[in-house]
């Protein structure tokens, strides 16, 4: 590239690229901590409009760290080490513009790679394989994000494996979900694995197409495909005690069968894949349209119908604002309310300097993922915790909480205060982060449209032609979006009856209808070699990304492949009295958070009021309990 043409590009990222990071790359490069003593005091969080650094000041990083890029980008100088203990941690304190724990220091080396010695790769001790590694089958059920993930470490380890997927692709959820504005709702930049970041996504909040490009991308990158046995679902599954051995019995679309023997089965089907169709009376006579986001129909003719959706949720919020400019009429059923947060990088696009800083900065990608990680995750997890002394914690929990529900009141209130009984039909009485906190996908611009009425009366039954409420009301439809949510009580779906393990006994018998639990959200008794990725308690509903859950959950389950592989054993089974007391803890810690407020429900609870989907645990806790195999807490043979 001529030498005009790469200063400019880096004179673009350097305009475009977030100031905090591009400091924490300008210290790495020169070790000078007086730029830490500038910039702190501008910064107040993780995100970039959290930056209020003046331009004078701005203009001289940046022009103290052009010099350093352009000599980097010619060869002529190394990228920068990686920063000693004491000074990493009081750059990422910087960096964020907070005090960040001590534990964040070794879940930040190995999650941002500063060097080879910072590595989440887990190792045989010996260096390479065993033989007997050669000899060990793994199966993998689901060819989502975290199967994707699992097959890419069980090849890095040599361990032999086959993934069985029902469906016709890869890519789990961003496969199945192709509904009208589906994307993810997180930054996409910290929802992606943390060895294979990608420079060049065109959103901030990539949609659909996008994520199941990367996803794709990433099989055919690392070699899986040979692996993946697509349209073939497992039907049964059954551990055979007598040879420490698992029986997987699956099913191609053509209808044939097959039976699989291997020595350990993981489960990454995920907790959010059957969809759930309310049993209306009157819903099998409605003479038009019916469509599940979930399975969404593509080539499905809405413009200019009357439509009906059911749901407000996260894939409603999406649905709407994508087709209520196209459809004549759009009448949305609301059950209760959700917080509906806005994000301002919520629909922007990432710029050529924003992609070019990602892409040849060095470290710069690294530093911006750790923002990410505190600034969507960790760093609200405090303010969902109960203060005892709060006095109305049916609203809000403390002092915290209560400043972000009046700060997202307000912004409602921007949009919609010139009209009360709408806006009184859009505030929870709960507090935020009570049900799934959402994003403001012109979500209320859309609700003031002429063409658009929200109704929150109670269904009553679905008439041939359209929906009828308690009142009496009749709302014309010719067709029935249904954005109403996943089976999630029901955790690994359908084949939760048909996995048996010791003495037979299935998941279905042990957790009954709705109550899952399993130790660190993977092992369960009984079911010796048996591994569930994305498992009760493991949902992220503080923030953060669960991609990063996925990984910490992936690297304990191949620590204990590792361990029994090395050690000759033919099988481990979680203690039923470290699983108890591992559940104990999680229902005291959500007794304390905003999940359990009596006030909220949602799918995060089962039918009794126990909060089985979520983890009460920040980022940093969870990588601690899964960062070790602690082979005294399970039962070898």
């Amino acid at each position: 590239m001529p030498m005009l043409q790469e200063e400019a590009e880096i004179r673009a990222a350097l305009a475009e690229g977030d100031i905090a990071t591009l400091a924490m790359v300008l210290v790495q490069f020169t070790g000078d901590e007086t730029w830490l003593d500038k910039i702190a005091p501008y910064i107040t969080g993780g995100w970039d409009w959290m930056e209020c650094v003046p331009a004078p000041l701005r203009q001289e990083i940046t022009g103290a760290l052009l010099p350093l890029i352009a000599e980097y980008r010619a060869g002529r100088r190394p990228a920068p080490a990686a920063p000693p203990e004491a000074l990493l941690k009081r750059m990422m304190d910087v960096c964020v513009g907070a005090t960040i724990p001590d534990a964040y220091v070794a879940m930040l080396r190995e999650q941002v790679h500063f060097s080879d010695a910072d590595t989440a790769a887990v190792s045989w001790s010996g260096g390479v394989a065993p033989a007997a590694a050669q000899e060990f089958k793994v199966v993998v059920i689901g060819a989502g994000m975290s199967g994707i993930c699992s097959a890419i470490k069980l090849a890095e380890l040599g361990i032999p494996y086959v993934v069985l997927e029902k469906n016709g692709s890869e890519g789990g959820t961003w496969f199945e979900n192709s509904y009208p504005g589906c994307a993810v709702d997180i930054p996409n930049h910290s929802y992606q694995f943390s060895f294979e970041l990608n420079p060049g996504w065109s959103r901030y909040f990539a949609e659909r197409n996008e994520l199941l490009e990367y996803f794709r991308g990433c099989v055919d990158k690392f070699g899986i495909r040979r692996h993946i046995r697509l349209e073939t679902e497992v039907i049964a599954a059954r551990f055979d005690a007598a040879v420490s051995r698992w029986t997987v019995e699956t099913r191609r679309k053509d209808g044939t069968t097959e039976t699989i023997v291997a020595n350990a089965v993981i489960s990454a089907v995920g907790q959010l894949n059957q969809p759930q169709i309310p049993e209306f009376p009157g819903l099998a006579d409605f003479t038009g349209k019916i469509v599940h986001t979930a399975r969404w129909e593509q080539g499905i003719d809405i413009a200019g119908k009357t439509v009906a959706m059911i749901g407000t949720g996260a894939s409603g919020m999406q649905v709407a604002p994508s087709i209520a400019p196209d459809v004549a009429r759009l009448t949305i059923f609301q059950r209760s309310p959700h917080w509906v947060n806005s994000h301002p990088n919520y629909h922007r696009r990432v710029g050529a300097g924003k992609k070019y800083a990602l892409e040849n900065i060095p470290f710069y990608t690294k530093w911006y993922r750790f923002k990410l990680l505190w600034a969507a995750g960790d760093a609200i997890h405090p303010s969902l915790k109960r203060d005892p002394d709060w006095p109305n914690p049916q609203r809000s929990l403390n002092a915290k909480n209560e400043e972000m529900r009046l700060a997202i009141i307000k912004n409602i209130e921007a949009q919609l205060g010139d009209d009360p009984e709408l806006l009184a039909k859009v505030i929870p009485d709960f507090p935020p982060y009570g049900k799934r906190m959402l994003r403001d996908n012109h979500w209320f611009a859309t609700l003031k449209r002429d063409n658009v009425e929200l109704v929150t009366d109670k269904i009553a039954r679905i008439a041939p032609d359209g929906v009828v409420i308690a009142t009496g009301a009749h709302y014309p439809a010719e067709v029935l979006v249904m954005a109403t949510g996943f089976k999630a009580r029901q955790m690994l779906g359908p084949m939760a009856a048909a996995i048996a393990g010791s003495g037979g006994t299935t998941l279905r018998d042990r957790w009954g209808e709705d109550d899952p639990r399993a130790y660190l959200g993977i092992t369960v008794p009984g079911f010796p070699n048996f591994f569930i990725i994305y498992g009760p308690n493991t949902n992220l509903a503080h923030g953060g990304s669960i991609i990063f859950h996925t990984e910490c959950q992936v690297a304990y389950i191949l620590r204990a492949l590792v361990a029994m592989i090395e050690k000759g054993a033919a099988s481990i089974d979680v203690r039923d009295d470290v699983h108890d007391a591992y559940n104990d803890r999680v229902d005291a810690a959500h007794a304390e958070m905003v999940w359990a407020n009596s006030t909220a429900s949602s799918w995060y609870k089962n039918s009794k009021g126990r909060v089985f989907a979520t983890s009460p645990w920040s980022l940093v806790e969870y990588w601690t309990m899964t960062h070790t195999f602690r082979a005294e807490d399970y039962v070898w043979r």
